[in-house]
């Protein structure tokens, strides 16, 4: 074994976890990997994420980027490997699915100003840059052939257009959208949702998986001119971050890796090699 590989599997509970998973292509069933998911599971910060999102929907989501909201750290536990079955999940899933919007995405707690277009007060609804993340998590937890799971998914699939996700959001949002041209793709909405199909090989080929996948390649194509929605792909774009939380380089060709179709793309072969 290598000394890198040596080292995560040195590391905390999640990391082996991960490793022997994920780069050493070890199974469920193998004592060594049950081992490290059972530590894992017991790990103080683990138990504390979980204990945290018992609350859901905790805060009022007021800013997408910030990794401490609940919805990223309920997407951090889907891909520490945590399933609905785990201790306290069921949980925080029953809440989740409580608040879901009559044409099938699941909702947040937001407080849009009006200053912004929306009506200043808590309410629950949703945004092309939280509902796939709500659907991913519940995805990961297990829940991937639930039909309300799948409605979710199917009505944000729909709002794609042939330059990519918009940026579009509930009707209890008004008329709030980001700083861009309407007509614009929004980096991020393209990113979680290319993020969510690729968790099933079943979504890999789905039209909209292409469209996004392009959308993508074609902002970094085009990253000294195209900015929507104020989205840059410049110097701290390219800068390494982790967890995977807001439209990074790691991020990105984090998802795209994942649709084997166009692993040869020369854009895709830059981003990597860069």
């Amino acid at each position: 074994m290598d000394p890198l590989t040596e080292w995560l599997l040195a590391g905390p509970p999640w990391v082996a976890y991960r490793t022997r998973l994920d780069l050493l292509a070890e199974t469920e069933d193998t004592p060594e990997v049950m081992l490290a998911r059972q530590a894992m599971l017991a790990h103080p910060q683990v138990r504390r994420l979980v204990d945290e999102l018992a609350d859901w929907p905790g805060s009022v989501l007021s800013s997408h980027k910030s990794a401490g909201h609940p919805i990223h750290k309920l997407t951090f536990l889907a891909d520490l490997g945590l399933k609905v079955s785990d201790p306290g999940v069921e949980q925080i899933v029953e809440r989740v699915l409580e608040h879901r919007a009559d044409t099938g995405p699941f909702q947040v707690l937001m407080n849009i100003s009006p200053h912004y277009g929306g009506r200043g007060q808590d309410e629950w609804a949703w945004a092309l840059c939280d509902a796939p993340l709500l659907v991913y998590a519940l995805v990961g937890f297990g829940l991937g052939d639930d039909p309300r799971v799948a409605a979710a998914l199917e009505h944000l699939i729909g709002l794609v257009t042939g330059h990519g996700w918009p940026c579009a959001v509930s009707p209890e949002l008004g008329k709030f959208r980001g700083p861009g041209r309407k007509d614009d793709p929004c980096p991020y909405a393209n990113l979680v949702m290319l993020k969510t199909l690729a968790l099933r090989p079943e979504w890999h080929n789905h039209p909209a998986s292409h469209t996004g996948v392009e959308t993508l390649l074609s902002l970094w194509e085009r990253r000294s001119d195209s900015h929507p929605y104020m989205f840059y792909m410049g110097t701290d774009f390219c800068k390494l971050k982790a967890p995977l939380v807001w439209y990074d380089i790691l991020h990105v060709t984090d998802v795209l890796t994942r649709f084997p179709w166009h692993a040869g793309d020369s854009r895709l072969q830059s981003m990597l090699e860069l």
